[in-house]
């Protein structure tokens, strides 16, 4: 299945390892600022959206939405929400975790919105990946030195998780205490992680 690639304009430094996550047949959105990473990604966008504030608007024939300024998405919740619109269930953000701080956690909180749609999505920036687990068992491979679950989202229950150096079995986790933080897989292990109510955050850190 064709996959969306939202790329907004928080910095890259390692467009190496961001090439990686990346596809010849992605649909590319590009968001505002996030055409400075047009050349470094090696990649054409298939749409370009942004009000323009951050970056001038580029003179050229792919398809462009001018945003207003004042409303209530930022550009890159806006790409998203157009992705949708335009059909896609898969999403890959990247470039959307930066020094603003408040501009990162309304990115991330974008991977919630789309779970509840029952849409895949990852988040990548130049040290980790991100993605929303619940009912559905996920796996975390041994070339992750780290992984962490945070609770961003209510209180998660039910919690189990195998073949790491600290299990939990029917767990729970709520926003106010964060202990799942650093966890690592045992070498030559996959761990497995399920979240029978709620959801958590995965951070794999590359």
């Amino acid at each position: 299945m064709k996959r969306c690639v939202v790329v907004s304009g928080a910095d890259i430094q390692k467009y190496d390892d961001i090439r990686k996550y990346l596809r010849n047949d992605d649909y590319f959105i590009f968001c505002d600022s996030g055409l400075k990473h047009l050349d470094r990604l090696n990649v054409s966008p298939d749409l370009i959206i942004g009000d323009f504030d951050s970056y001038e608007r580029p003179e050229t024939s792919v398809e462009t939405i001018v945003l207003p300024r004042e409303k209530d998405d930022t550009d890159s919740v806006f790409g998203v929400k157009e992705g949708i619109r335009r059909g896609f269930s898969d999403f890959v953000l990247i470039g959307m975790v930066g020094q603003r701080f408040d501009h990162t956690m309304g990115n991330v909180s974008i991977l919630l919105k789309l779970h509840s749609m029952g849409f895949n999505a990852l988040l990548a920036d130049d040290y980790s990946e991100m993605q929303v687990v619940s009912d559905k068992t996920v796996y975390v491979e041994d070339r992750y030195p780290y992984f962490s679950l945070l609770n961003i989202s209510g209180t998660a229950k039910g919690i189990y998780i195998r073949n790491a150096k600290y299990c939990l079995e029917n767990a729970e986790i709520g926003c106010e205490y964060q202990y799942g933080i650093s966890n690592e897989v045992i070498p030559g292990k996959t761990a497995e992680i399920t979240v029978n109510e709620g959801r958590l955050l995965l951070v794999k850190v590359r």
